[in-house]
């Protein structure tokens, strides 16, 4: 069973990669998730990413006003819609497995989506274990957007406690792309022919949100929103892009890397 998981995951990254996994030292943040995906069994991961579960944790560190509601939870769609459009509606157990009904046609396809989403055990192909033991089911929350424009998501890469980087997404509707800025917002990532994105407003309340939700790891990801200027929790992300999706520079993939490596060897990185 290690040996199979093993060649997969040297499989997968080659395939997207184009390179050889290094394991045993890795050394690209893109390899540690890997190597989490073989070796970290911390019994608190399923409960991160447990999209239900871990807003009761969110709560409690960080208060309920962090926190986007609950409008309903369950294993199967109903007929109709349970709260006033527009809403969306997210797999308890994967990530990704998102719906923004915004009109009963949206909810016809929710429902033919959530069908399939629950009979699936999302993470076992890639061997993202922490989803393994994450109950199926399914969950409505309001929608954030306007009209047919998605809020921007930061997603903050903590390490060791401290937020490094934040990646920016934008147009995730139409066209879905983004943009890493430092803590002190400045880009990190690649040039492209998009202008930096506005720094959010709610971004020093975000940092210190997610330093305290993550203090106790090496590593995790804290996505955030930001809503009439107050910051709003999305998730917790332990595999961001299962460590498949390149990161460039190819030198951001490198001091990612060493970031995380020294986070779990307790150093401090300033």
């Amino acid at each position: 069973m290690i040996f199979s998981t093993i060649l997969r995951l040297h499989l997968t990254y080659f395939w997207q990669h184009r390179r050889v996994l290094n394991l045993r030292a890795p050394k690209r943040f893109t390899e540690w998730v890997q190597h989490r995906k073989l070796h970290d069994r911390d019994p608190r991961l399923p409960g991160l990413v447990d999209k239900v579960e871990v807003k009761t944790a969110v709560a409690a560190v960080l208060g309920s006003d962090w926190v986007i509601p609950t409008l309903w939870q369950g294993h199967m769609l109903p007929l109709r819609p349970p709260a006033p459009l527009p809403l969306v509606v997210k797999a308890r157990h994967g990530c990704g497995h998102v719906v923004f009904v915004r009109t009963q046609a949206d909810w016809v396809t929710a429902r033919s989506k959530a069908a399939q989403w629950v009979v699936m055990r999302y993470g076992r192909w890639l061997d993202e274990w922490a989803y393994g033991s994450v109950p199926s089911g399914l969950l409505i929350e309001r929608y954030l957007g306007q009209g047919y424009k998605l809020p921007v998501d930061y997603k903050l890469f903590v390490f060791g406690g401290c937020v490094a980087f934040v990646q920016v997404h934008l147009d995730r509707a139409t066209a879905h792309r983004w943009i890493v800025m430092d803590r002190n917002w400045v880009r990190a990532s690649a040039p492209t022919c998009d202008l930096d994105p506005a720094r959010p407003v709610s971004l020093d309340q975000m940092i210190i949100g997610a330093e305290r939700l993550a203090r106790d790891y090496s590593f995790l990801r804290i996505d955030c929103y930001e809503v009439a200027e107050k910051p709003l929790f999305g998730e917790v992300t332990v595999y961001p892009g299962s460590g498949l999706l390149p990161i460039v520079p190819a030198s951001l993939d490198r001091q990612m890397g060493d970031l995380w490596r020294q986070a779990r060897a307790g150093q401090g990185y300033g």
